[in-house]
């Protein structure tokens, strides 16, 4: 039994503790019930690491409870984050910049630690293949996921929020970090999002190091067949009215549905 206020938090760690919904429900089980599941943390310097139970640990700490049942393991730093990975890609709403952290530092721990090179059927095992054995991502995916840290943090939000699509992001994450921040400029001032095609071909023009401001500027400004005849909304004026972890997506599924209902309840009242 440990103070929460002992648990250092995990270094570098890629998953957000997010003060919503969902922690309020964990705060009240463990109210009602305590701590059911112990935290997992590991000695380090005159405290001790927290791996896994990050969410558990600020539950207890607005809770006010002076101590929290957690199993303390000597782990290495390559063991520590694999088991860090694992206990938090089960998560549901995870962000799409939390899964590439993730995957990019399990990726590493397990080169570390030689697995990328066992064999199985005949050949080597790379070590986002062996990620991918447990995981719901294909080894191909998980490494697009992973190619989402190169994106400058201004473009990987808007991933997370939703306004860029995954495929596309993938693709602008190959432009040097001066073509994402023209881009990111050029999205705020024309207030427009690359699609995949147009994120393709800005990466062939970066390639060719024929990527310019104006090259840029061109593309982007290219109206869209789905954009045509569309009402924008800016997110930053609708967040106010929506729980802070809601993504673009869940927003605009929000307000179809709000929409649907009022439709509905009008169209019966035209045929009393």
């Amino acid at each position: 039994m440990l103070s929460p206020d002992k648990l250092l938090p995990f270094e570098k760690h890629p998953f957000q503790v997010r003060e919503d919904e969902s922690l309020e429900e964990l705060m009240e089980s463990i109210r009602c019930y305590g701590v059911l599941s112990p935290l997992l943390a590991r000695p380090k310097g005159e405290g001790y690491e927290l791996v896994s139970g990050h969410r558990r640990r600020l539950a207890a700490q607005k809770l006010g409870l002076e101590a929290v049942p957690v199993l303390v393991r000597e782990m290495s730093d390559d063991e520590a984050v694999i088991l860090m990975v694992d206990s938090n890609l089960q998560r549901e709403h995870l962000l799409p910049s939390e899964k590439a952290f993730a995957y990019k530092m399990k990726l590493e721990a397990l080169k570390h630690q030689g697995k990328g090179t066992s064999c199985r059927l005949g050949t080597k095992s790379r070590s986002d293949e062996t990620i991918a054995l447990n995981s719901e991502e294909s080894a191909r995916n998980i490494q697009r996921y992973i190619r989402l840290t190169n994106l400058v943090p201004p473009l990987l939000k808007l991933v997370d929020e939703g306004r860029i699509a995954f495929s596309p992001a993938v693709e602008l994450s190959y432009l040097t970090k001066e073509e994402q921040a023209e881009l990111w400029d050029l999205i705020e001032q024309e207030d427009a999002t690359p699609s995949l095609s147009q994120a393709i071909r800005m990466k062939q023009l970066s390639r060719m190091a024929k990527l310019t401001p104006e090259a840029i500027y061109a593309i982007i400004s290219e109206e869209k067949p789905n954009q045509k005849e569309q009402i924008r909304l800016k997110t930053e004026s609708l967040k106010k009215y929506f729980p802070s972890h809601y993504s673009t997506q869940q927003m605009e599924k929000a307000i179809m549905k709000l929409l649907e209902d009022r439709y509905r309840s009008k169209h019966r009242e035209q045929e009393r």
